[in-house]
């Protein structure tokens, strides 16, 4: 999952931002209103955190001209305010949830998933199974003939990108995408390594490489 984060604390938007990069999240972070309101309309996120007090833009109106624009991706509103008219305000400009600072962290990560499983279409199982392979999303463990097998974040979220799409061709630049964030400078390669590494952990037949185009999740 590949997540936004526009908040001019720099300090608590990186903190944020390595936190939930732990948590297996692909993170972009900018510190503007108007950069946050570009970013996510050319962006294919999965969820925006979206502070309120933001220089060019505020997050009201960021939150109102994304939803006018048709973009129904979830959003959380950050905000140090406190009070109904806040958090209704925040509301009726289409955000779906509203945390006020300070906050605990374990409840914005649980607010998060929250609204992850919430976006889902109705009565989806968090449980994807391919052939041997059992993958839950929600608990972020993986299973080969009902024996787990350990993985990191990283290796969990390329996974992952295979695994939603089993039996379409995914392209290398789609899981730089949605794995790493927008800043990475790296070799695109490292997808190879983590191809690599998964086929040694959960057994060779499983991803196909096709030639030119990417990878392919095929069950045994």
């Amino acid at each position: 999952m590949r997540l936004l984060i526009v908040e001019d604390e720099k300090r608590l938007a990186l903190s944020l931002a390595k936190g939930l990069t732990a948590e297996g999240f692909a993170v972009d972070v900018v510190h503007d209103g108007l950069d946050g309101l570009h970013r996510a309309s050319e962006g294919s996120y999965d969820l925006v955190i979206l502070d309120i007090m933001l220089p060019g833009m505020n997050g009201y109106r960021v939150c109102a001209t994304l939803r006018a624009a048709g973009h129904d991706v979830p959003i959380l509103m950050l905000t140090a305010k406190d009070g109904e008219y806040d958090e209704a305000e925040g509301l009726d400009t289409g955000a779906d949830d509203y945390l006020t600072k300070p906050f605990s962290y374990v409840v914005l990560v649980a607010r998060v998933k929250a609204l992850l499983r919430r976006r889902g279409p109705a009565g989806a199982s968090p449980v994807h199974v391919v052939g041997d392979l059992k993958l839950d999303t929600a608990a972020r463990r993986v299973f080969v003939r009902d024996n787990e097998v350990t993985l990191t974040a990283k290796e969990f979220s390329v996974l992952e990108q295979l695994v939603v799409r089993a039996g379409e061709v995914v392209s290398k630049g789609d899981i730089l995408d949605h794995v790493w964030d927008f800043a990475y400078e790296g070799d695109p390669n490292i997808v190879e390594v983590y191809v690599s590494t998964l086929r040694r952990k959960l057994g060779a037949g499983l991803i196909k490489t096709v030639r030119g185009a990417g990878y392919r999740l095929e069950a045994r």
